[in-house]
């Protein structure tokens, strides 16, 4: 099978690499010559355009960071539609805007090729090692078409639903993450004020009912002082402003979403937006004026 991918950052690089070491031919296109580059050096094809791409591909691919940018590279000029062919599928891995999602499925389905929101979870580390979950919605025919790809990138695979439910559950797991996030660094930074033994304090909780997949960014970055970007505060606002599009439509008032609104705000508002999501911390440790980290590090 023909692949292609387009958008190969932090997180599209890993995942088509994995593609890449299960054996397929993968065409690579990226706005940044220096990230396509590195693909092609790891096996893959240099595309032209997402058009090129897509005239070249079964499957493909599109891994980007806004919604605007994955509407432009599938409906835009030079884009995946201008491409499309006979048998073609669409998946798009993108934390996406479910309204998008949804006008671009209509658009493809008129020339009768399915499109995928694929979001994943797990983060680099995640993409890296083949371990993300990728949540599913569209065409179940398609899907099943896709799923030994899916598998070939990560360890849990859902098809939840029709066009527009992954990027919902997406959009939905990521302010789960974000609000453990955020009730971590408070709590880190009370026993940190109170003088306690951090490193314990996270073995503990660790293996305790307060425990949460956030607390391993916790032992990975903040207690070691690294903030440097995996998943930068400013593509986490993007995404809490997503949810809070959802909590409208539905009519839930997503009142933690809001203060974690705030709290992004003030560390975009601080120059920290360009560092990973875990430096949230700094924005407390700002107000406190109290550095929370490991006597390990």
């Amino acid at each position: 099978m023909k692949l292609g991918f387009i958008g190969v950052g932090k997180m599209g690089a890993p995942i088509c690499r994995n593609l890449i070491k299960h054996d397929h031919a993968v065409t690579v296109h990226d706005t940044s010559p220096e990230a396509q580059a590195r693909l092609t050096s790891a096996g893959g094809t240099a595309g032209a355009s997402p058009a090129d791409v897509t005239r070249k591909s079964d499957v493909v691919f599109t891994c980007l960071p806004y919604p605007h940018i994955v509407e432009e590279v599938v409906l835009g000029q030079n884009g995946i539609a201008e491409g499309i062919h006979e048998g073609l599928v669409a998946v798009d891995f993108s934390t996406n805007d479910p309204g998008i999602v949804r006008t671009i499925s209509a658009e493809l389905a008129k020339r009768g090729v399915p499109f995928l929101d694929a979001p994943v979870a797990g983060g680099v580390p995640g993409a890296e090692s083949g371990t993300i979950s990728v949540m599913v919605g569209g065409d179940k025919a398609a899907f099943d078409k896709v799923l030994p790809l899916f598998k070939a990138v990560g360890k849990n695979i859902y098809h939840v639903g029709a066009s527009g439910s992954g990027a919902v559950f997406k959009i939905l797991n990521n302010l789960l993450g974000f609000c453990n996030m955020a009730a971590a660094n408070e709590a880190f930074m009370v026993v940190s004020k109170l003088g306690l033994d951090v490193d314990k304090f996270l073995e503990v909780i660790e293996n305790s009912s307060g425990g949460s997949h956030a607390l391993e960014r916790h032992r990975r970055k903040v207690l070691k002082g690294n903030f440097t970007a995996e998943f930068t505060i400013d593509l986490a606002y993007k995404d809490l402003g997503l949810a809070l599009k959802l909590g409208e439509e539905s009519g839930v008032p997503l009142q933690f979403a809001g203060m974690l609104k705030h709290i992004m705000m003030e560390g975009r508002a601080i120059g920290i937006g360009h560092e990973d999501l875990c430096a949230m911390m700094r924005v407390l440790e700002h107000n406190v004026k109290h550095e929370v980290r490991s006597a390990k590090r």
